[in-house]
């Protein structure tokens, strides 16, 4: 099949390269022509393991190509994919400018039958609005054209993103057409997932519920850590044994400093703007959301109670971007560490092997390594912020020679605690007993 995708970031990209992969033929439309030059180039704008080299593939064998001529690669094509952004407003609602934006750019291009599908993070009832809009710009025409509208959301996660497009653990669609139905069975039928067909509204939702109960989870753990930490229990342990239920599983219950990224801090506030516009406010939402606003002062105020002030201390900070295998800093716990080091007059040295030029944007005055040792050279306190591999990894037993004193913040719980102890280190972790 002919396949346009609007919108070049992070889900319409990986998106693209997975059709691209099954055999369809991929257009993608971006405004932003500095980015349809790189990606011409096979050049990746963001960071995500093996999509770029398949994005080399792709585009010199003519299975995927990148315009911003909108007009002349929506009249080919059977299906139209909306993979804009839509960030937070203000006021926690999502905008749906671009989303909105296109709709109208479908209706005004449209010559016969299309089957729209959106894959971006959007409210509930979304899915009609875009059909009342397309409709409406059709009207001006003074055009009849039939045209499906389908709910299709995504579930990639950041660093594993083309894991998950090429094995996908279900596949959601929503429609009330059984044409529109037959072609996405059809544009799916090389995919070896679940499909779950459902109305637009409930798959609208199916995806935010997803992002809410996973973000629970994590705060969930996360609360309960700060509870471990006073009383003096291991709350890794603890999560070790819940997760052996089967009912509860083990994952999204490793305790650390919060989680960050486009999705979960953006899609619970859209979630919870909703509820208030339909009085009825989610309670345990609105607690999921401020242990996680909080999770990273709480773990610094550790810091400082152990130090008693952080005035003139040399702190490293090991990992920037909000988890590892991505260069995303959206959201991410660096920026609330880094802006409470410098509140508190500290001195900082930070290493991320991907997000660090990100970074440098907002705080240009640090210190920035690059290498994990080069970051720990006079340390008075070492942070691991974020899990990449090459920071898990160091040489502890070399590191400890090159720090001014052998503190460990472990804010992912991600390091044995015994071995840093046998090393020499003054370890703490997040709900992870102080183990001297």
């Amino acid at each position: 099949m002919k396949i346009a995708v609007i919108g070049a970031g992070y889900v319409g990209a990986t998106t693209s390269v997975i059709f691209a992969k099954n055999g369809h033929k991929v257009t993608v439309i971006d405004k932003d022509q500095e980015k349809i030059k790189q990606f011409n180039q096979s050049i990746l704008p963001f960071y995500e393991e093996g999509v770029e080299e398949l994005l080399k593939e792709f585009i010199l064998d003519a299975k995927i190509s990148f315009t911003s001529n909108l007009e002349e690669s929506i009249e080919p094509c059977d299906l139209i994919f909306i993979t804009v952004g839509t960030p937070s407003l203000e006021n926690g609602e999502a905008d749906l400018t671009y989303v909105e934006e296109v709709a109208r750019e479908i209706g005004r291009l449209i010559n016969d039958y299309k089957v729209i599908v959106t894959k971006s993070t959007v409210p509930i009832g979304t899915g009609d609005k875009l059909k009342g809009i397309i409709l409406n710009e059709l009207s001006k025409r003074k055009l009849e054209i039939s045209f499906d509208l389908v709910s299709n959301p995504e579930f990639l996660r950041e660093g594993k993103a083309l894991h998950d497009a090429l094995y996908p653990e279900r596949v959601v669609i929503g429609t009330d057409s059984e044409k529109a139905q037959k072609i996405m069975e059809e544009l799916y039928k090389e995919v070896d997932s679940k499909i779950i067909f459902t109305t637009v509204k409930n798959a609208e939702m199916i995806k935010y519920a997803s992002n809410a109960f996973l973000a629970t989870k994590i705060s969930f753990i996360n609360e309960l850590a700060r509870l471990c930490d006073q009383i003096g229990v291991n709350v890794n342990q603890v999560a070790k044994g819940m997760g052996m239920d089967s009912r509860i599983g083990p994952h999204f219950l490793q305790a650390g400093i919060g989680y960050g990224g486009s999705c979960f801090p953006k899609d619970i506030k859209a979630l919870l703007t909703l509820a208030a516009e339909n009085q009825n406010p989610m309670h345990i939402l609105q607690a999921v959301s401020y242990v996680n606003q909080t999770q990273a002062e709480w773990f610094m105020e550790k810091v400082s109670q152990v130090f008693g002030t952080l005035s003139g201390r040399h702190i490293a900070i090991l990992g920037l971007t909000f988890k590892p295998q991505t260069d995303d800093i959206r959201e991410a716990s660096s920026l609330k560490i880094i802006e409470f080091l410098l509140k508190n007059q500290a001195s900082i040295t930070a290493y991320d092997p991907k997000g660090a030029e990100h970074v440098k944007k907002l705080f240009p005055n640090i210190n920035y390594a690059s290498t994990p040792l080069d970051a720990l050279k006079g340390a008075d306190a070492l942070l691991i912020v974020t899990e990449w591999n090459e920071i898990i990894n160091i040489d502890w037993q070399s590191a400890i020679n090159l720090v001014s004193q052998p503190f460990v913040f472990d804010g992912r719980n991600t390091l044995d605690p015994f071995k840093m102890l046998k090393l020499g280190y003054r370890y703490f972790g997040v709900g992870n007993t102080n183990f001297e």
